[in-house]
């Protein structure tokens, strides 16, 4: 298994950045982890409750701290995550392929994030459906 992998998926309390009110991966990940046992608290900038239960603004107003978050936002807005994450003292991230960046990743370094990247969660936290198969074609390739 990938480097911080399995020290990411160890974590019970995750923050899942880029929630939407309607549908996205994110939704999607939210939903999938929580049926994997994972406590999640949905983040969105804007929004104060998504499918009827609250939603937080950043990591900063989790009402509890959490061990870990998974990013789904642009790098634009990823680099704000990451530095949240640093404030929290969040030190495992999982930016969800299409937040990664050079700006992102530097802004990790220099935060002392070492985060995962350039692979979708769904494949690692115990996968089902096409994700399993995902992990399989991983697995075979030798890189997951």
């Amino acid at each position: 298994m990938r480097a911080g992998v399995r020290s990411f998926l160890e974590e019970n309390r995750i923050a899942v950045v880029g929630v939407s009110r309607t549908v996205g991966f994110a939704n999607t990940a939210m939903k999938e982890l929580r049926a994997r046992g994972y406590e999640i608290f949905p983040v969105n900038v804007v929004a104060d409750e998504i499918h009827g239960e609250p939603c937080y603004h950043s990591v900063l107003q989790v009402p509890r701290p959490v061990g870990a978050v998974l990013c789904v936002v642009p790098p634009e807005q990823a680099v704000q995550v990451i530095d949240d994450c640093a404030r929290a003292g969040i030190r495992k991230v999982w930016l969800q392929p299409g937040s990664e960046s050079p700006a992102v990743l530097e802004k990790a370094a220099s935060a002392c994030i070492e985060p995962i990247h350039g692979a979708c969660i769904l494949m690692y936290a115990r996968p089902r459906g096409i994700h399993r198969f995902h992990a399989f074609v991983e697995r075979v390739r030798g890189r997951l």
